[in-house]
């Protein structure tokens, strides 16, 4: 409970924090004119409403299961994060592609800029530090999964940390596009320069957008382990004593540690009814102990197809 609500605070912090840099990209941008520093208003402001839909997922997946709800809330996470992907994008990306076109198409009047250049850069090193230490975290996760990062933030069920990187990561690159717009504008006289770096401002969020809410509408419609773990819980699997074939195995991502294991088993056909518990009882114990985010093994005592086809053990043929 202590790390929940770590987290927790983490997250509020981060929302002000986010909050306040969006109002002085807002103070530039009206100072300066620019149509990219107000887009990149408008992205820190989607980042915090993106803040703002992780605290709610955090708090809300946290609940235990219940009567009603036997497997838990670890699903309302990926529910929330996908609220927080669809606000990035309207928040963010709309108003910033709008905002390129109109400059395009009706100019702008440039004022100084130095406001904004100020703003960015004390934004760039708080979004630099933020991204270095989410990376940090992700690299300490991929590597205590044994994957590269690149996979890891491809797969990975945890899209909070996913979210984090890949928003921080976008957040840098849309200072880069407002100083690059705002330098252009300074050097020609002309808006054109800072309407086209407010649009690639858009189209960088509604990538982010798209990433994150298929990867959160694949884990709300249900993956599996990646093959190579399953693979894994196969082989865990058929290691037990009296267990002799896994015929059907399912595996389903619940949340960031929450996995379900379901298998059809072939038991040894000498096998007592007791040593077939111990077995079921020994298979869940070292699969948690191999894959600590395993949370439910269910195991389906299942004849193999050649007792089937031979008409097993209480066949009346």
């Amino acid at each position: 409970m202590a790390e929940q609500g770590e987290s927790v605070f983490t997250v509020i912090v981060a929302a002000a924090a986010n909050l306040g840099i969006a109002a002085a990209k807002a103070i530039a941008g009206v100072i300066s004119g620019s149509s990219a520093m107000l887009s990149e208003a408008a992205h820190s402001v989607a980042d915090t409403v993106t803040e703002v839909m992780l605290l709610a997922a955090l708090r809300r997946s946290a609940k235990p299961a219940d009567e009603d709800h036997p497997l838990g809330h670890s699903g309302e996470r990926y529910v929330w994060a996908l609220l927080a992907a669809v606000a990035t994008f309207v928040g963010g990306a709309v108003f910033s592609v709008y905002d390129g076109v109109h400059t395009l198409t009706h100019g702008e009047d440039l004022g100084d800029p130095l406001a904004s250049y100020i703003v960015l850069g004390v934004a760039f090193v708080l979004e630099g530090f933020s991204l270095r230490t989410a990376l940090r975290q992700a690299r300490g996760e991929a590597a205590a999964a044994r994957a590269p990062l690149g996979r890891y933030l491809r797969l990975t069920p945890d899209t909070t940390v996913k979210a984090v990187v890949m928003e921080d990561s976008a957040a840098l690159a849309g200072l880069m596009l407002a100083a690059g717009g705002l330098l252009g504008g300074e050097i020609t006289g002309s808006g054109v320069w800072d309407g086209v770096a407010s649009i690639l401002i858009g189209a960088l969020l509604v990538y982010v957008a798209w990433e994150l809410g298929r990867s959160n509408a694949a884990l709300l419609i249900g993956r599996p382990l990646p093959r190579p773990m399953r693979e894994a819980v196969r082989e865990e699997l058929l290691s037990v004593p009296h267990i002799i074939g896994v015929l059907e195995l399912t595996t389903l991502i619940q949340g960031p540690d929450e996995v379900l294991i379901a298998a059809k088993v072939d038991f040894r056909d000498v096998a007592s009814a007791a040593q077939v518990e111990w077995a079921c009882e020994e298979a869940e114990e070292q699969l948690r102990e191999r894959m600590p985010s395993i949370a439910r093994v269910h195991l389906d005592p299942t004849p193999g197809v050649t007792r089937r086809a031979a008409g097993g053990p209480g066949d009346g043929g």
